[in-house]
């Protein structure tokens, strides 16, 4: 039976309502310091959460970011739409709703992520350790048919994920270097798209993410991504996700961010590759 999810009525109407709070407004970090939204939601790179929080809010301010994503690859096209809110840059609230229509085998899939992110230490720029979040998302098929077919054991799960930011100063020829590393705990097929478990596996995975960015100026980053995932469905093979991406930041209110995707096989389709376009905008 197919489970109620989250329209996207309720999404814009709490989008605007998010972006139009008088408390929320560009904060006093610098440009680029809150990433952009990741798939999922959260702040980071376009496949993996980091350890910054969403927008620009300092220890005193609150942010928010709405953002709209949309990938196209040889077989499917994913569409992202999300909201998220930084409390005095402690906590990070999201809500994503996630749309894989399956170009080729036909069909829709959707997903419903709900996600927390607690800064526990440091901070990106100045602390030699960088800075340090812990995150939680937890994710709800809309309708878990086609993953139970297939072999999932479950259409709603958690992912657990601690992550790490720091910005090298002049590290590569004179230019700015963003490092970020993320360890997930996770049973999510296909980030969750596919459901969570499988006939393979069934328990968690800890897998590894990591992200570099080079600042070519103050507006600009260009970088790569890696996603380790788990390989729980025996049926439908899992690869690791990659990325090389750019991103431009017209201000402290608007990013455009654009990227080259290769998901390898997903659902028995072979190399899965194509582009990426995610715009945000913060308050």
């Amino acid at each position: 039976m197919k489970r109620p999810g989250l329209s996207f009525a309720p999404v814009m109407l709490a989008l605007i309502v998010l972006l139009s709070a008088p408390a929320a407004q560009a904060g006093s970090r610098l440009l680029a310091t809150g990433g952009v939204t990741q798939i999922e939601g959260a702040a980071g790179g376009g496949l993996s959460p980091w350890g910054v929080l969403t927008g620009t809010a300092s220890g005193d301010e609150y942010a928010a970011t709405a953002s709209v994503s949309q990938a196209r690859v040889d077989d499917y096209s994913l569409g992202v739409i999300g909201i998220a809110g930084n409390i005095q840059d402690r906590l990070e609230l999201s809500l994503a709703r996630q749309r894989l229509d399956l170009d080729t085998l036909g069909g829709r899939l959707e997903q419903d992520v709900f996600g927390a992110k607690l800064r526990l230490y440091g901070d990106p720029l100045y602390d030699i350790w960088g800075t340090w979040s812990l995150g939680v998302q937890h994710k709800r098929m809309v309708d878990g048919e086609l993953a139970k077919a297939l072999g999932a054991k479950d259409t709603a799960g958690t992912d657990l994920y601690l992550a790490t930011s720091k910005l090298w100063f002049a590290a590569v020829g004179g230019r700015n270097l963003l490092t970020n590393l993320t360890l997930r705990s996770t049973r999510a097929n296909q980030g969750g798209l596919l459901g969570f478990g499988g006939d393979q596996k069934t328990s968690r995975s800890l897998v590894v993410e990591g992200s570099l960015g080079l600042m070519l100026a103050p507006d600009w980053v260009v970088g790569v991504e890696y996603r380790q995932k788990p390989d729980n469905l025996g049926v439908a093979a899992e690869n690791d996700w990659r990325d090389l991406y750019v991103a431009h930041f017209f201000n402290k209110h608007v990013s455009l961010t654009g990227a080259w995707l290769d998901l390898g096989d997903i659902a028995g389709l072979a190399d899965q590759q194509g582009g990426y376009l995610s715009l945000q905008v913060a308050l």
